[in-house]
Formats: structure tokens, sequence, C-alpha cells
């Protein structure tokens, strides 16, 4: 397992009071991943989306990692970012901004050598033709991207420039048998064969897990490279890439009828052992998870009891030897899978990394 290692371009200010809970994060396994999807589409390319600092994990080491390994196109979702991640990488690899251009950072393309993806007719007229670009097609997400109605303008405002790429997202990629994939698919086909001469991108890491004939020239694996296979049910077994864990600061014994947290919202059926562990909605840890997540300790689910708080969580600690002050619980991690701490807080892996592991990091806490 590599260690995150602190970084000048993502470490926060040293006056920052640190946080309890750590991050340790193993780069090996994001590269892992990174191989899985080529596996999944041998003969298209493998880009590496790093947009939210790679997800919490730190697009600097992340992105230096995928690059060695043999990652040659990178996404993000900002200029900022990709500024971040072309100082890491240097010259060489391709860096394409899923926001575009805007007045304000327009000039930065050129000086960072960055590929904005145009997603409108007025990034168009901004960008005109200062060099390479992409194009994003909306196809049904209505999100981003140019609408099916302009088209037609789309191709004479670019005549004299062929997109590097012509890209497309999709709406439902999560659910592999959802009739808006195909729909999707079949628009993104026909809006595509206007541009004849563009590689084409059309899945993400659902997208990527749904079939070939979404795999085109290139996938954008995202939070895939980080543990998720992104779907509702029945992801594929991918590498841990992230392990979170914070230190027990208190054991008690509670007699039956005592309750716990704000709220007292959970009342001991019988006698108990319980532990208050350093680890909050602070550290990004969804209160949603209140008296549904748990930590593991000693081998074991230990719930968690009553209210995330700020700071702390209170876990059932019975009959577990290894409960003492100090000692680490893990709340992510190998024995706490991602895709499963989703689904107990009732959102998507990408929010649990984003808010849990990324708040970690911003916390200064390396592991």
């Amino acid at each position: 397992m590599t260690a995150a290692t602190p970084d000048s371009a993502t470490s926060p200010p040293a006056r920052e009071a640190r946080r309890l809970a750590r991050i340790r994060v193993d780069y090996g396994a994001i590269v892992e991943n990174w191989g899985f999807f080529k596996k999944q589409a041998p003969t298209a390319a493998i880009a590496a989306v790093v947009k939210g600092d790679a997800y919490g994990l730190g697009s600097i080491p992340a992105s230096r990692a995928l690059a060695q390994a043999g990652a040659r196109v990178f996404f993000t979702a900002t200029s900022a970012e990709a500024t971040l991640v072309r100082k890491a990488l240097g010259e060489g690899p391709q860096i394409l901004v899923l926001n575009g251009p805007s007045a304000d950072d327009v000039a930065l393309y050129g000086e960072a050598k960055l590929t904005p993806i145009l997603n409108s007719l007025a990034q168009i007229k901004l960008w005109d033709a200062r060099g390479p670009a992409g194009l994003h097609i909306d196809t049904g997400m209505n999100r981003l991207g140019i609408g099916p109605e302009e088209l037609t303008q789309t191709m004479m405002a670019l005549r004299d420039v062929s997109p590097t790429l012509v890209m497309s997202h999709l709406a439902c990629g999560s659910d592999l048998k959802h009739p808006m994939n195909a729909l999707q698919l079949k628009r993104f086909t026909d809006a595509a064969t206007l541009f004849p001469k563009a590689p084409r991108s059309l899945a993400a890491t659902a997208g990527a897990l749904i079939g070939p004939d979404y795999h085109f020239d290139l996938i954008r694996p995202g939070v895939g490279l980080y543990g998720s296979g992104g779907l509702d049910a029945n992801n594929p077994s991918l590498s841990t890439a992230v392990t979170i864990d914070a230190p027990i600061l208190q054991v008690r014994d509670v007699n039956a009828g005592e309750t716990f947290g704000y709220g007292a919202t959970f009342t001991a059926p019988k006698k108990m052992r319980t532990a208050t562990v350093a680890l909050g909605y602070a550290d990004g840890y969804l209160r949603s998870l209140s008296g549904r997540g748990y930590g593991v300790l000693g081998g074991a689910k230990r719930p968690i009891l009553g209210r995330v708080s700020m700071d702390l969580v209170i876990i059932d600690v019975t009959d577990c030897a290894e409960a003492q002050a100090g000692a680490m619980v893990e709340f992510l991690g190998p024995n706490a899978p991602l895709d499963d701490v989703a689904s107990l807080a009732g959102t998507a892996s990408y929010e649990v990394l984003t808010t849990f592991a990324g708040t970690v990091r911003k916390m200064g806490v390396r592991g």
C-alpha cells in the first residue's frame, strides 16, 4: 500500500488544526483499477478522470501514478484543476477540461496546453479555434452539451476545425438495463457521424460496464478508479483505494435503559460496552449514517449507536477485547467497502468519497 504524502499543491496551511481521523490512499490500487477498465475495453483508449481532487484522494499523486502506468488522457472539471495536473505531469499527456472555457480563463488554456470541451455555441465562439478542442453533444442528460437543435449551427461554427474528441454522457448508466442507455447510444451515434474524423467517447465508469457497443474510441472512468463500479447494484470487485480510520477516545459500560447521543435516539436494550470515536460530520462522515453505519474493530462490524455528531460517533463494542482508548476503528476501507457505506448512507459512492475522504484530506491528515 502506498500511503498519501503531503504535497505543496494540495496540503492545507500548517495553521489548520489537524483532525484525528486519518486517511491512507493506495495509489497502486488506483492503477490496478485503471487496468481493470483496460481489460473491459481492450480496443479503446482509457482516460483517467481526476476532477474533484481525484474524488478527494489527491489529483496530483493519483495523476502521477496513472501517468507512470501509461495513462495519457486526463479529465478535470475546471481549468484550475487542470493546471495543477499539468504542473504535476509536465508536457505530454492530454488534459481535457469538461466545463469548458470562460472569458475569465480562456487564455489559460494556451499557457498550460489544456484542451477544452466545448459545451455550447457561446463557448465555440469564445474559443474561436484557438487550438484543439473537444465537443460535448447532449443526448439526454440536459446538463451540459450542444443540444440536437444546435447541431447544424455547430457544424457551421466548426467548419474549419475538426474536434479532437466528440463526447456525451449517460444519464442512467448506473442501471445497466435502463432504456435511456440505448436511446442515448443511438442519439450519440447519429450525432457523431456529423464529425467523422473525431474520436468518440460515451462511457464513463458505469457505461464501460454495459458492453462494447458503448466503448467507442475512449472511455472515461472516474469513480471506478477509486474503488466503486458506479452501479446501483452488483458492482464489480475493484481494488480498495482508500482507508479511513479514527481513534477511540473513551470506552464505557452502559446499563440497560440508558440513551445515546443527541436526541436520545437509541436506548440500550441491555447492558452494553460502548466506544466514543473521534469522527463526525466535520470530517465528512455523513450524518445520514446515524444508526445505520458501522466501524470495524477486532474483525467485526461495530454498529453506530444514535446520531453522528460533529466530531464524535458512538459504536457498540460489547465483548470486543480490542476496544481500548487509542485503538483505530475503520470506517472506510477493505472491511467497510465504499459501495456498502454509500448504500447505508442513502447516497452515491461519489458523495462519500468527495465529502468523507475529501474532507479528511483537507483537514491535513495523512496516513
